[in-house]
């Protein structure tokens, strides 16, 4: 019973990276298109915004796609985009 409670454990966790792997080039075209169309951030918002967009996409390229998609989500949430 341990077994196939690890094995499915497992089997979701692998599953869910896949998912992570694509949202997080969508996450980036959001905030790029959001950056593109103009912000009223400031200069000190716009600055972190474009810091996580960074991180985020070095996590991303790393393999680190649950980081990527908090950092990036850190970054939509400054933007007020969801």
């Amino acid at each position: 019973m341990k077994a196939l409670l690890a094995t499915l454990a497992l089997a979701g966790a692998l599953l869910t990276v896949p998912a992570y792997a694509f949202q997080c080039p969508a996450d980036m075209a959001k905030i790029d298109a959001a950056l593109q169309a103009g912000t009223n951030l400031s200069a000190v918002q716009l600055a972190e915004v474009k810091r996580l967009r960074q991180e985020g996409e070095r996590f991303h390229k790393a393999g680190n796609h649950g980081e990527s998609v908090k950092v990036l989500g850190e970054a939509m949430d400054v933007l007020g985009i969801n």
